[in-house]
């Protein structure tokens, strides 16, 4: 039980120190300028984009050493991310997407899609052993991915959704109760900020924090959970609009 306790603070106090230094370090020396890591809000307010890579890269290394494939899951998540929000549209859902896949055009939300699938695919396979149980945690980790990034709409959304799915795996013991702290620490590191309308997880951060809490998923279940928890995160795909209607909604 000690050891339980160490793991889960051991990764939360990673993940959170972690996300604090990058920030700063991006902030001192931001690459290409500090305006190209300016973004405007919903409410035309400009904040920082710092916490997008630095979330994306603490989570990855934190999550990397409780479960090397789920670290690379998040990492590959962030840059898939980082990707849209670097060179981006304004097309949202899978239908655009996939319609202008079908055109000839590959669209950034398409690079997501296929990007992140492959990934959540190839840390399913190597943290769970039947076949049939590797595609659900694919599923699983590439859906909450996109999950988070849906609820991404208004300031401290994402963040807060970081630390109240990753709470129940805090309850749990091992690498699921580790990967869930991971997830809680960057939330933490970030929330103060976002909240503030100072900064912003940007798709960077979003898909990576949501491949953290899949991964702490997929640690902690056996085949019903990963059902249930495969079948909601399909379902909020389906209805991504009006996921993100209601996240917007939230006062």
């Amino acid at each position: 039980m000690i050891v339980d306790v160490f793991g889960r603070t051991r990764s939360l106090a990673l993940a959170a120190a972690l996300t604090r230094a990058g920030v700063a370090a991006l902030r001192a020396a931001p690459p290409g300028g500090r305006a190209r890591w300016l973004r405007q809000n919903h409410a035309g307010r400009a904040v920082e984009l710092f916490a997008g890579p630095a979330s994306a890269l603490a989570a990855a290394v934190a999550a990397g050493l409780v479960r090397p494939a789920a670290g690379a899951a998040v990492l590959a998540a962030g840059a898939c991310g980082a990707y849209d929000d670097l060179a981006g549209d304004e097309r949202r859902g899978f239908r655009a997407h996939l319609s202008a896949l079908g055109h000839g055009e590959v669209t950034s939300g398409a690079v997501k899609l296929f990007g992140i699938s492959a990934a959540a695919l190839l840390a399913g396979a190597r943290m769970k052993e039947r076949p049939l149980d590797k595609v659900l945690a694919g599923v699983v980790v590439a859906g909450a991915a996109h999950f988070v990034n849906l609820v991404d709409v208004r300031p401290g959304r994402a963040a807060l959704a970081g630390l109240a799915l990753g709470a129940p795996g805090l309850l749990k013991r091992g690498p699921a109760a580790e990967l869930s702290a991971v997830a809680a620490g960057v939330a933490a590191a970030v929330l103060p900020a976002d909240l503030g309308e100072r900064a912003m997880l940007g798709d960077t951060g979003a898909h990576a924090l949501g491949a953290t809490l899949g991964a702490a998923v997929v640690a902690g279940n056996q085949r019903a959970g990963l059902v249930a928890h495969a079948a909601a995160v399909v379902a909020a795909a389906v209805y991504g609009e009006r996921v993100s209607a209601w996240a917007r909604s939230l006062v």
